[in-house]
């Protein structure tokens, strides 16, 4: 059995590594924070075909696997990019049933973002901000779309639009949609665990390059045991973090029995690598770390953003061992 990317993935991910450094980048995203764009934008990546990955062939999308779109994200997180492919992913699977919606979210004609919370009055929504179409649950459990007004708060992280959201209209796209809500869900957090795996990889990057060169008492920083030590313990989250998104991205499309428990494990390890990560970037740079121009604390921000998107680590560590325990892969 073969563990490791195909051909076709690392050639793509290749590719999107060139896209998102010549279109993304931490200064852009200190730019956001002062009110400027999030980059690339939605139609940036609508143009390139990022937002069509897993929408199906019949509705203008490439019909990839949700792995193909996890290595393509991985490497928009490693610039901060935003809107998040998360919620591409997402809506993917919900508008799966309205083949005129899925080709809106491929090509870029409808900024789509997906509704949490009670639609009344939702909680913060990511990529909320900006966006003219809402996807949302109701409280009968029905699947609904339409228009509504997005008010979004002060933003730690600003490439992630999040905003709170009242509906203006509505339809109802699916009855009794909880399983297909779920499975969405799912395959959203197994993206953004993909986005943050780019991002603590990027930022540990960082701290080691730094290390390498900056000298206290004669000596390169990176020789000294405590700070070898931490930057061992953050790249080791890192692997162990790729091994798992890889795991849950496959399980979508190849087992999806595996899905639930994969999902939550990487999402729940991905709150504590990116925030692991983003803290030693921090303290190996020492006093200039934690300044506004430097961009350690911009992966800081992300990480304290994203660890409670989708759910936060203590809600899937108690989904992982329910389904262990119920013996999820037995």
């Amino acid at each position: 059995m073969n563990f490791d990317l195909g051909p076709d993935q690392r050639d793509a991910a290749a590719g999107a590594r060139d896209f998102y450094r010549g279109s993304a980048s931490p200064t852009a995203a200190r730019e956001a924070l002062e009110g400027g764009a999030v980059a690339p934008g939605r139609k940036a990546l609508a143009d390139i075909g990022f937002l069509g990955i897993t929408v199906p062939e019949s509705a203008g999308g490439a019909g990839g696997s949700l792995l193909d779109l996890a290595v393509v994200a991985e490497q928009g997180g490693a610039v901060l990019a935003g809107p998040s492919l998360a919620t591409a992913a997402r809506a993917a699977v919900l508008v799966a049933g309205a083949p005129h919606l899925a080709a809106q979210l491929a090509d870029g004609s409808a900024a789509v973002a997906v509704v949490d919370g009670p639609l009344p009055g939702s909680s913060p929504s990511v990529d909320a901000a900006g966006a003219t179409l809402f996807l949302g649950l109701d409280d009968d459990g029905a699947l609904v779309v339409g228009e509504g007004e997005a008010t979004p708060g002060r933003p730690l992280d600003a490439t992630r639009g999040l905003a709170s959201v009242r509906l203006t209209s509505r339809r109802v796209l699916a009855e009794d949609a909880g399983q297909l809500w779920a499975r969405a869900r799912q395959v959203a957090a197994v993206v953004l665990a993909a986005e943050d795996l780019g991002a603590a990889d990027a930022a540990v990057q960082m701290a080691v390059g730094y290390a390498q060169q900056r000298e206290a008492f004669g000596r390169r920083i990176g020789s000294y045991q405590a700070v070898k030590h931490m930057l061992v313990d953050a790249w080791v989250g890192v692997d162990q973090l790729r091994s798992l998104v890889w795991w849950a991205a496959w399980a979508a499309d190849a087992a999806p029995e595996e899905l639930p428990l994969a999902a939550s494990a990487a999402k729940a390890h991905a709150a504590e690598v990116l925030e692991r990560a983003a803290e030693a970037c921090v303290q190996v740079h020492g006093g200039i770390g934690f300044t506004w121009e430097h961009d350690a604390h911009l992966y800081w921000r992300r990480a304290k953003v994203d660890r409670l998107l989708l759910g936060d680590a203590a809600e899937h560590l108690d989904a992982v061992a329910r389904l262990a325990v119920a013996g999820a892969l037995g």
